[in-house]
C-alpha cells in the first residue's frame, strides 16, 4: 500500500490477530497508550474480521519491515472528514526488539506521506504523554509541533499526566 525506506504499510486482517493480541497485552508496549478492556485472541480475530474495510474516515495499517516482511506494529489515521481535511494518527511498534532502529520514524513519515498525498489531508494530529520521550523525539523528527496541552487527561498507575497535542501540516513533513 505505502512503502518507506524501512517499512511497508499494509491493510490488517484476521491473520494479524495473534500479534495484535500479544502487543495489546504487553504492559511495556501499552505503557503510554489508552487501554481497552482485555479481549481474548478469538475476540481480537473477530474484531479484525468484522472490521469494515479501510475508508477515508478510518484507516488501519500494519507496519511490516521491508527486510523481513515481519509485522511489527500498526498505524491508524482516523476521524478524517473531507470537509476538514484533518485526521488523528495513532502509531505503535509492538515488537520491542524493533525499538530504536528507525522503524517508527520511517512508519510515521510513510503514514503522513500517505495521508497527505493519497487522502489529500491538510493536517494530521496526535496526542502524547510528555513522559513518552521516545515517541516525542520521533514526532518532532518528522515535523510535528506542539500546539497545546490537555492538563491531567491521561491516567496511568494512579497518576494523572498531561497530554501534549501536536500537529503536522502537509508542507511541514520532514523528509529523510
Amino acid at each position: 500500500m505505502a512503502e518507506g525506506k524501512l517499512v511497508r504499510l499494509r491493510a490488517m486482517g484476521p491473520e494479524d490477530a495473534d500479534a495484535l493480541w500479544r502487543w495489546n497485552h504487553d504492559p511495556e508496549v501499552m505503557r503510554w497508550m489508552d487501554d481497552t478492556y482485555p479481549a481474548t485472541r478469538a475476540q481480537v480475530g473477530r474484531w479484525l474480521a468484522d472490521r469494515p474495510r479501510n475508508t477515508y474516515a478510518d484507516v488501519l495499517l500494519g507496519i511490516e519491515t521491508l527486510a523481513e516482511g515481519r509485522l511489527v506494529g500498526l498505524v491508524a489515521l482516523h476521524g478524517a472528514e473531507p470537509e476538514k481535511g484533518i485526521a488523528e494518527l495513532d502509531v505503535y511498534l509492538g515488537e520491542k526488539d524493533c525499538w530504536g532502529r528507525g522503524l517508527a520514524t520511517d512508519a510515521m513519515r510513510t503514514a503522513c506521506r500517505y495521508g497527505f498525498q493519497e487522502m489529500r489531508l491538510h493536517k494530521i494530529e496526535l496526542t502524547v504523554v510528555p513522559e513518552n520521550r521516545a515517541a516525542l523525539a520521533v514526532y518532532r523528527k518528522v515535523g510535528f509541533v506542539e500546539e497545546g496541552r490537555r492538563r491531567q487527561s491521561f491516567r496511568r498507575d494512579g497518576v494523572w499526566h498531561d497530554m501534549i497535542a501536536m500537529g503536522l501540516l502537509a508542507d511541514e513533513l520532514v523528509r529523510a
